[in-house]
């Protein structure tokens, strides 16, 4: 375990508004870091450490952007000149003398870390052409002594990478291109190592905190693959009872047991949305399923299969293996005698059956007699195409969680997602989802071996969509 002493920390410094803190938080893993596009949105340095089970792997400082940095670099000037060696001292002897000046507090903000052994982070928007007047913060952070690196953040269209990469290369060690709103679990390993090269002392903490990194991520995956499949048990063996007083159940009590119904479904995958995001660590997207367009497309309507769902060759295929499952059952009875006919019309029937009206979801059925009253069922879940809307859906949110960089404040966007489902479920994995399904839809509960294949098919499908 690393020592509270030795983990890494960086100071992430600049001008105002070059993308701190995004990096900040996407590094961190911290939605919760404030975002803005007005200068001044931080104020003071604020550390985020990134802790794995209670251990601090690295710390970022969020810090306020350059205000007067040619003042200071004349303050440090004035002084009796010293030695390269001894530079570090005069910024701190500058904090010390002008720590309640006011026109300096940003400034002091931004080097206090720095001078208490972080290293340098220094981000520039390379989006914009380069400009003299950033040699002069440069120049202060380079007395500071600290191990530094730059950053490229292209926040708008241009590129002038070129030119920054000419310039800064007078003052910093390394200079890395990284977008925060943009950046993948990868890019964050790949700016990590960049990291471990700043300092000999670092190389090892660093090494061992991407690691860790790495171990976590296969675990937030695995943990996200268990709690589809979960939901999936649930929803596709869910059945709701009401009881009625009649022999039959009147149009008002059966339309009521449908809509409480597909209550406790949308409920299922309500409950596993939220579980995904806190997962990955989206505290914050508290509007996730209406960006997701989830609730406006509506879990029950034609839009959501339409993307979600299986195209209408796949649901044919998907229904006559459904039906021949069922069938042979038949002809195994029979020992065969049947020369597998019910199998055949099994497949046939189950192929078309999957064409069926999208409104035909759940069974629903009056059943026994207690005390002068029937019971009336809605499920489990009949409709083949439906647990591939369901599946598609889960598997979509959860790549975007994964995906998405906690840098982000925008509503995820849905896009153009059409024929989802069959782009990452193909007639292979079909088979073998399918064999769980009917099952759960029989509310037979299948065995060990066969949720371990279903939820090996459900990780492949996301680790498709992960890339």
């Amino acid at each position: 375990m690393m020592q509270s002493s030795s983990y890494p920390k960086f100071a992430v410094v600049g001008h105002p508004n070059k993308g701190k803190s995004s990096i900040v938080s996407s590094m961190a893993y911290d939605d919760s870091i404030q975002i803005g596009d007005t200068p001044g949105t931080t104020q003071v340095n604020r550390g985020f450490p990134l802790k794995v089970d209670g251990e601090i792997i690295y710390e970022l400082f969020d810090t306020p952007g350059f205000q007067r940095a040619r003042r200071i670099l004349s303050w440090l000037k004035e002084q009796e000149p010293v030695s390269a060696d001894k530079r570090g001292d005069l910024v701190k002897k500058f904090i010390v003398e002008n720590r309640e000046h006011p026109k300096f507090k940003d400034e002091i903000e931004l080097l206090e870390p720095i001078v208490n052994g972080a290293g340098i982070i220094y981000v520039v928007d390379a989006s914009k052409p380069y400009g003299v007047e950033y040699e002069t913060e440069m120049e202060i952070l380079r007395w500071t002594g600290q191990p530094s690196m730059a950053i490229l953040n292209l926040i708008g269209d241009e590129d002038y990478r070129d030119q920054w990469k000419r310039a800064l290369g007078h003052y910093f060690r390394l200079v890395r291109t990284f977008n925060p709103i943009e950046a993948t679990f990868r890019d964050h390993m790949e700016l990590l190592e960049s990291m471990a090269q700043l300092k000999e002392e670092w190389t090892k903490p660093i090494q061992k905190a991407i690691g860790i990194l790495e171990t976590l991520h296969q675990q937030k995956i695995e943990h996200s693959v268990d709690t589809i499949v979960s939901s999936m048990q649930k929803s596709l063996s869910y059945i709701y009872v009401a009881k009625i007083k009649g022999d039959s159940a009147t149009k008002l009590e059966e339309k009521t047991a449908k809509l409480e119904y597909q209550k406790q479904i949308v409920k299922y995958e309500r409950e596993h949305k939220q579980e995904i995001e806190k997962i990955w660590n989206h505290r914050s997207i508290d509007k996730a399923e209406d960006a997701l367009l989830l609730d406006d497309i509506g879990l029950f309507s034609k839009e959501s299969a339409s993307i979600f769902g299986l195209s209408q060759k796949e649901l044919i295929i998907t229904g006559a293996s459904a039906g021949a499952l069922g069938g042979l059952g038949i002809d195994l009875a029979f020992g065969g005698g049947t020369l597998f006919l019910a199998s055949l019309i099994g497949g046939a029937v189950g192929g078309v059956g999957a064409m069926v009206g999208f409104d035909n979801i759940y069974d629903v059925k009056v059943l026994g007699q207690s005390f002068g009253k029937r019971e009336l069922t809605v499920g489990p879940m009949k409709n083949l195409n439906f647990p591939y809307i369901l599946l598609g859906r889960a598997l979509y949110h959860a790549s975007v969680m994964a995906k998405r960089s906690h840098a982000q404040r925008d509503f995820v966007n849905l896009g153009d997602e059409n024929s989802y489902t069959g782009q990452v479920i193909d007639s292979d994995m079909r088979k073998k989802l399918e064999r769980v399904h009917v099952k759960l839809r029989a509310r037979n509960v299948p065995k060990d071996e066969s949720i371990k294949e279903y939820r090996d098919t459900v990780l492949k499908g996301l680790l498709g969509l992960l890339g």
